[in-house]
């Protein structure tokens, strides 16, 4: 009975190994494929496809908003225009009114227009700048903040590091090719602390960033030392899941951008002439109405 004893013990083991391995493998796989429907606006593992290579989301979701970002950039009047991921796309989101009350008393009267979305690597962001999301938009301002989501949580060192910088140095290009005109404000990446092993990533992708400006049409603005300590470790209150920031957050970004703003635009009108603000396609219709609605019922 021994024998037989120690077979059943194994097979109870082996059956327990594997229910585990599922439990720990099962969250991610979606997550690992960029164009797959993620979690909305979920922070995902980043995956070394090139960054720099346009890449289309295929999940319907993903194609509803591009939809509705290519329709709001045919509306014109926009002066300052954001690009990024959901770090980016939840500041100026009608699902997230709090964001968007705080990007309405920093922006109102800039004209400015988010075209974020959440969880694009660089490669989508690049996609969705090629096709209609930036055409004939002509602003004066692009505030580009990209590349978290491809950092991911799984340092890889250099060769992530190069991907990542050939990624944004091809943002930064289509940038310049549909909207010569523009200055480009690249915004280093926050830090992530869901696995501090890539944070040296993080700033070796900055540093590169920096590199990129020339003072003029391209700038380079870092608020890390504002929302972390010197080891990339953020600051209490910052940011609830470690990833995306909190209205204290945004704040910081905020008052590092209204300075190049002001230098290149001049002060915010009494007026606002950008697109009403847009949110995530799956999200459940607020019935309050948003400060961007009450601003701009006050300005007509």
């Amino acid at each position: 009975m021994k024998p037989i004893s120690g077979l059943i013990k194994a097979l109870l083991v082996a059956a327990l190994y594997c229910t585990f391995a599922r439990a720990q493998t099962a969250p991610g796989a979606e997550a690992t494929n960029p164009t797959s429907a993620p979690k909305r606006d979920s922070g995902f593992r980043g995956s070394m496809r090139p960054a720099y290579q346009p890449a289309p989301r295929s999940d319907k979701n993903s194609q509803m908003a591009h939809e509705q970002l290519v329709a709001k950039a045919k509306q014109r009047g926009i002066d300052i225009y954001f690009v990024g991921d959901s770090i980016t796309r939840r500041w100026g989101a009608t699902d997230y009114p709090e964001f968007l009350a705080n990007w309405n008393t920093n922006f109102f009267g800039w004209n400015a227009a988010n075209f974020g979305w959440g969880a694009d690597q660089i490669e989508n962001i690049l996609w969705r700048l090629e096709n209609g999301e930036l055409d004939g938009v002509n602003p004066k301002v692009i505030v580009v903040l990209a590349g978290i989501n491809n950092v991911g949580t799984f340092a890889r060192g250099d060769e992530k590091v190069e991907n990542i910088t050939r990624g944004l140095n091809a943002v930064v290009k289509v940038c310049r090719e549909k909207a010569p005109d523009t200055v480009i404000i690249l915004t280093a990446l926050f830090p992530r602390n869901d696995n501090m092993a890539v944070i040296p990533e993080i700033n070796a992708i900055n540093e590169n960033i920096g590199r990129m400006a020339d003072g003029k049409k391209i700038r380079y603005l870092n608020v890390n030392d504002k929302l972390a300590d010197k080891d990339g470790k953020l600051f209490e209150g910052m940011s609830k899941d470690r990833l995306h920031p909190t209205l204290k957050g945004y704040q910081i970004w905020a008052d590092g951008l209204k300075p190049i703003f002001t230098e290149i635009l001049g002060p915010p009108a009494k007026t606002d002439h950008a697109p009403p603000p847009t949110g995530d396609p799956s999200a459940k219709p607020r019935a309050a109405p948003t400060a961007h609605d009450q601003q701009g019922q006050r300005s007509q």
